[in-house]
């Protein structure tokens, strides 16, 4: 009876030593609950709200987006003015709505735009060719050496190809062979390039080269047909075919006319496949380079 009654009293003080640590630790969780638990539903809460109201504040800004492009497409603003300024109204209300985001979560605002302002001057060397570029954008807005939609050279590189966007940094082309081209502004802006578009009527130079033992005014005859017949050659505009150089296999033709920018390239193709089908047909010989040797037996 006294080792049970031993046994059992030390059980009772096992138990009462872990209701006692049981009980302490749900006070402790209970204390970090009521001071902590607060805290993080009010975060979450917050959080929640955030995500609410950047969804909100992004479909207003597309919104506006949108009405500010309808009235500058209505007041008759270039394409290319309105491509820069909406790129540049959507960093801008994005900037905004994110500033007012961080200041719902206790964000001093004011002490991050004095940041921001006091590291201007590493931002700006880190970031020199990006602001460059920009510069470049506005300068071609300005100035308007090309549009959406013209037909530029850029020299340097031997670039070419459609105007597609102008954005703040960069300008994007469209080859004739549907290859997207991005050009950065400050190259573009800096540096020497072709508009075709420029203008409406673009000159065209083709030359051809008969034999000398060909007929030389029937050539010419032919060649005046073929840009009489055409329909993309402007007859208005002055057109002729002459003798443009005697070299050394061939006497050089050069037909001279004036086409459409957009119908340049197909023009180009057209006759000079006419005149060799039609100098094939007359019996005009068009010479390719060729070198007389001669042979001299010695004893």
């Amino acid at each position: 009876m006294r080792y049970l009654a031993a046994v059992t009293t030390e059980m009772s003080e096992e138990l009462q030593s872990e209701l006692t640590q049981m009980t302490e630790q749900i006070s402790r969780t209970q204390e970090y609950l009521d001071r902590y638990l607060p805290s993080v539903i009010s975060f979450g809460l917050r959080l929640v709200l955030a995500v609410i109201a950047f969804l909100i504040g992004s479909r207003v800004i597309k919104i506006l987006r949108k009405i500010v492009r309808r009235s500058m497409e209505r007041a008759g603003a270039d394409v290319g003015v309105i491509q820069f300024l909406d790129s540049l109204l959507k960093v801008m209300l994005y900037f905004i709505l994110i500033m007012l985001l961080a200041s719902g979560f206790g964000v001093d605002t004011t002490s991050v735009m004095a940041l921001v302002g006091s590291a201007g001057l590493t931002v700006g060397l880190a970031f020199q060719g990006s602001l460059s570029n920009f510069a470049g954008g506005v300068l071609i807005l300005l100035i308007k050496p090309f549009r959406v939609g013209d037909y530029i050279i850029y020299v340097n590189d031997n670039l070419e190809g459609t105007v597609s966007e102008i954005q703040m940094f960069y300008t994007i082309l469209l080859t004739v062979d549907n290859r997207r081209v991005v050009i950065p502004n400050g190259v573009l802006s800096n540096n020497s390039l072709v508009n075709v578009s420029a203008q409406d009527k673009r000159r065209l130079d083709i030359d051809v080269g008969i034999g000398y033992s060909s007929d030389l005014k029937l050539a010419r005859d032919l060649c005046e047909g073929l840009i009489d017949e055409n329909e993309k050659i402007l007859k208005e505009e002055e057109h002729l075919v002459v003798v443009d150089s005697l070299a050394d296999s061939a006497v050089m033709l050069k037909l001279r006319f004036w086409v459409r920018p957009e119908d340049y390239w197909t023009t180009k193709w057209k006759i000079t496949e006419d005149v060799k089908l039609l100098f094939d047909a007359n019996g005009i010989e068009i010479p390719y380079n060729q070198m007389d040797v001669n042979i001299k037996k010695t004893d």
